[in-house]
């Protein structure tokens, strides 16, 4: 998808943008550089265009494959709980259409580098030709196995997990830097808690910020 396709997708009014904002806000999201991101990065453009319509509700979409494209709500709950302090290097488990890669590229200079992995070739390919079209800069993209994370590049300041798995995979507890923070969904497909661990110098700190519903975390890639 070049630049031509992405500026021919259903433009939508800023108006219908400030509209989800606002619902962001009363829902108790609070970070205005997040909401900033979330009305900057044009939503639509990582969905099919017979689905741009609905790109600013607040819901899931499905972008092919099985996967999905997280609520906004959602997008802004992980990224503003991610960054409670500036996280230079950020690993994202699960790119999926990159638009949380882009949300988290919009986040200079509390995020410098992005390394985000997808077990999908054909998003990982996709999602990386959107964002250059875009001209969105900042993330590296890997065709690999979330559950291992990316060993060669850690040990990261945040984790952010975009799909469920039972438990947290013991690669990404080790790829987080002391200091670091790791948000993610745990349970089974019905229903997840987004666990937030934070890796003191003495262990593992793990609170539940909210119950979510995410596509499980599959080993492997395709």
């Amino acid at each position: 998808m070049n630049r031509a396709d992405l500026a021919g997708i259903g433009m939508t009014s800023k108006r219908t943008r400030e509209r989800l904002l606002a619902r962001l806000r009363e829902q108790g999201i609070g970070n205005e550089r997040v909401l900033a991101a979330i009305g900057a990065v044009p939503r639509h453009a990582f969905v099919d265009e017979a689905l741009a319509h609905r790109a600013y509700e607040d819901t899931a979409l499905p972008i092919g494959l099985g996967q999905t494209l997280s609520q906004p709500f959602v997008v802004a709950l992980m990224t503003q709980t991610l960054l409670d302090v500036a996280r230079p290097r950020v690993l994202e488990v699960g790119t999926g259409s990159g638009y949380q890669t882009a949300i988290l590229a919009r986040m200079r200079p509390d995020v410098r580098r992005i390394f985000t992995v997808e077990r999908h070739a054909v998003l990982a390919e996709r999602a990386e030709t959107r964002l250059t079209a875009l001209r969105i800069t900042g993330a590296r993209f890997r065709h690999g196995d979330g559950y291992e994370g990316w060993p060669e590049e850690g040990p990261f300041d945040g984790i952010l997990v975009t799909a469920a798995p039972p438990s947290v995979p013991q690669a990404l507890l080790e790829q987080l830097k002391v200091g670091g923070r790791l948000v993610v969904p745990v349970g089974g497909e019905d229903i997840q808690e987004l666990q937030v661990v934070d890796r003191t110098a003495r262990g593992y700190r793990v609170d539940t910020v909210e119950y979510v519903r995410f596509v499980p975390l599959l080993k492997g890639k395709r």
